[in-house]
């Protein structure tokens, strides 16, 4: 077979690879639109008035699908027709169809197996089964097994490649081995360039600097009894816990709302929700111009190059103004183009599982920043990459590294998900915790009783997603220690949030302000000018850390933040006594455990609305919003003491916990404490009205503070 002839039945093999790729993604578009799955926390006649988008979007994808079909099933068609050279039989196109659709078949189910086993997440995420169809083959699964038929698979393939290549020499197609060779040569160096990452080597010499760099490195929802100074029962936290051994711990810091955009712009701006305006995740495009100073736009002023990098869960870094200059994060999680753009779930998994990579991350970003699907190993990559980068600048550099390794529905790669999990679980939560892929799943999961919710294997789940943030953010330092960078780097290591698990007979973040499991948040920090091995004990708030970064710096206060700088008490001064506020976000639904004739409003899906079509963004009705702050639970704690307010129809209800006999608060003493209760509660109505209480001390007990 001479050159001509090979490349006449060339492009009819990949006419029909084509073929069978057009036709999976013509199968697939079909029952995506047959099983239609929800997009976004809206409701329907919303998303009727986006149809247009929604199409454009679709076809979008559908073409996604179709050239990686087609990638997938190019190899059996050059497969079949290098076989048609080795035994010289007539090119048959049914034959070709075949070979295509088995090489189709046989890499894309190589891949599910692959995803099943490293990061079954990603399947959850966007399955319509249910997880347990899929426990069978993923007992079959491991590391090598899958290495083991890579290997072997590749090794046929290629040794079959090879004897092809040597029959056509021996007829002279000399042209056609060599269109061969280049066609694999490039496919390998994409393969390496865009697909397989490496870690960057350390700095040789990082440039001096005058002023410390700042890390910060968070984790969405992690909670603060998981670090080893709280004396949680496994040791999920030995590199955070040795960063602790070097620099500070604040073991009792509260966040004033435990929602994500709220939560993040109080610790950037050193200010309370009602000051920066942000009291949920739901705003209005106005509402993400901020008026405020910030912690990042205040040092890209004083010289420092500032960049954030996030997975799904940091996308709130970028949709307010906050002064980063440069972003590495998705769109707004909450606007219904972007959720569009991730389409329906069959099409979603199937792209899903190929695009975990810089491929996906460039053309399909909406399907590589999948909610749901945590990318801590991809982000700790990303980062290393960056602090080579940054490090080697002359100017001092702020970055901050959030990820969403232990967010609900607490997915991990493998051997997280597994690490503390019963083997033997056989329920629906064995990789996730199940029914949080749609959103009217999500919604009415928040009103479900503990009964309804494998509990244990959930807490197993959370438990592995702490270690492997923790080994993340390891590998981080280590690389900062490797170059050089340690000695004149500020790292902070922080959460937006914690978590309630039925504690207070609800479960999320923010749904409750009776315990602390949402409002304390772990923070350790370590650097240049702070003493080893310190712990503040005493009450601190997120507010608080903005003005203490600051002074850490070098950098001067800013007077409208409300917050008060730490450093004189992280240096072995007094601390102050600080009361700490919070406030409940919105509840999706009616959650358990709220007391008869609380004020209310409807669940979520009837406050939404679009303002603005053309960016899609997401908020609540302008006819809802005071009503929601109005209906927020509130606390406040003052040294042992812990006053509760939540509003109802006719009154109001004030519960007082002593924090230091009972920590679990499970025993309302507000009757037997009416002093305590009523000097905490015109601290609370302070707060509540705006006035500016944030910089006094603790007053508990006629005046003064009750220790």
């Amino acid at each position: 077979m001479d050159d001509s002839s090979f490349l006449a039945l060339a492009i009819r093999a990949s006419n029909t690879a084509g073929l069978v790729a057009l036709g999976f993604a013509l199968l697939l578009l079909a029952k995506s639109l047959v099983d239609f799955s929800q997009t976004g926390p809206v409701r329907r006649e919303i998303l009727a008035r986006h149809r247009a988008y929604a199409l454009l979007s679709l076809v979008r994808l559908t073409l996604a699908v179709f050239l990686l079909a087609n990638l997938l099933a190019l190899p059996g068609g050059l497969a079949y027709l290098l076989g048609v050279v080795v035994f010289a039989t007539p090119y048959h196109p049914e034959a070709a169809a075949l070979a295509s659709i088995s090489s189709f078949g046989l890499l894309a189910f190589l891949q599910f197996c692959r995803v099943l086993h490293r990061s079954p997440g990603v399947i959850v995420a966007s399955s319509l089964y249910a997880a347990h169809r899929f426990y069978p083959l993923w007992e079959r699964l491991s590391p090598g097994r899958l290495a083991a038929v890579s290997r072997l698979l590749r090794g046929i393939y290629l040794a079959w490649v090879a004897i092809g290549a040597v029959m056509l020499l021996m007829h002279g197609a000399v042209l056609s081995v060599l269109g061969i060779v280049v066609l694999h040569g490039l496919a390998l160096l994409f393969y390496r360039a865009f697909v397989e990452e490496s870690e960057p080597a350390p700095l040789e010499v990082s440039p001096p600097q005058s002023r410390p760099n700042l890390l910060m490195i968070g984790s969405d929802t992690l909670r603060a009894d998981r670090l080893g100074h709280a004396g949680y029962r496994r040791a999920l936290t030995p590199n955070l816990d040795r960063l602790a051994q070097r620099g500070a711990t604040l073991t009792h810091c509260y966040v004033p709302c435990a929602r994500t955009a709220p939560s993040l712009l109080s610790l950037m701006t050193g200010t309370w929700p009602h000051t920066h305006g942000v009291r949920d995740n739901f705003v209005t495009d106005r509402q993400t111009r901020l008026a405020l100073p910030t912690l990042p736009g205040l040092l890209a002023e004083a010289g420092y190059h500032t960049a954030a990098l996030s997975d799904w869960a940091g996308s709130d870094l970028g949709k307010f103004d906050l002064g980063f200059q440069e972003l590495d994060l998705p769109g707004d999680q909450w606007n219904i183009r972007f959720l569009m753009r991730q389409g329906p779930k069959d099409i979603r998994l199937f792209l899903s599982l190929f695009l975990a990579n810089r491929i996906g991350k460039f053309f399909l970003e909406e399907v590589y920043y999948l909610a749901g699907v945590p990318l801590t190993r991809q982000l700790g990559l990303r980062a290393r990459q960056m602090l080579r980068r940054l490090g080697g600048e002359e100017q001092p550099f702020f970055l901050n590294v959030f990820m969403a390794s232990t967010h609900p529905p607490f997915a991990s790669e493998y051997p997280y998900y597994t690490m503390y999990a019963d083997p033997n679980y056989r329920g629906p939560s064995k990789f996730a915790m199940a029914k949080l892929t749609d959103p009217f799943e999500i919604i009415r999961r928040q009103g479900e009783p503990r009964a309804e919710f494998d509990l244990e294997q959930i807490l197993d789940l959370y438990d592995g997603c702490v270690k492997s943030f923790d080994d993340e953010a390891g590998r981080i330092l280590d690389y900062l220690q490797a170059s050089g960078l340690a000695e004149n780097t500020l790292v902070v290591v922080y959460s937006d949030h914690g978590m309630e698990f039925f504690e207070h007979e609800t479960w999320g973040q923010g749904n409750s302000a009776i315990g602390d499991f949402s409002a304390r948040v772990p923070v350790v920090m370590a650097g240049p000018s702070l003493p080893a091995a310190t712990r503040l004990d005493g009450i601190t708030r997120s507010v608080d850390l903005a003005p203490t970064l600051l002074e850490l710096l070098g950098l001067p206060a800013v007077p409208v933040m409300e917050g008060v700088s730490l450093v004189d008490a992280l240096r072995g001064g007094a601390q102050p006594d600080l009361p700490a506020f919070h406030e409940t976000g919105t509840w999706l639904t009616k959650v358990p455990g709220r007391p008869d004739g609380h004020l209310s409003y409807p669940s979520l899906l009837e406050m939404l609305e679009i303002p603005d079509p053309g960016t899609g963004t997401m908020a609540i009705k302008p006819e809802y919003q005071d009503r929601i702050v109005v209906a927020k639970d509130r606390m406040v704690r003052c040294g042992r003491w812990k006053l509760v307010y939540q509003p109802l129809v006719e009154g109001r209800l004030l519960r007082l916990f002593d924090l230091e006999t009972d920590p679990d608060c499970r025993r309302d003493v507000a009757a037997a404490q009416p002093e305590i209760t009523s000097s905490l509660w015109a601290q609370l109505q302070a707060w509540m009205e705006k006035k500016p209480v944030a910089r006094q001390a603790c007053q508990c007990r006629n005046g003064t503070r009750d220790s």
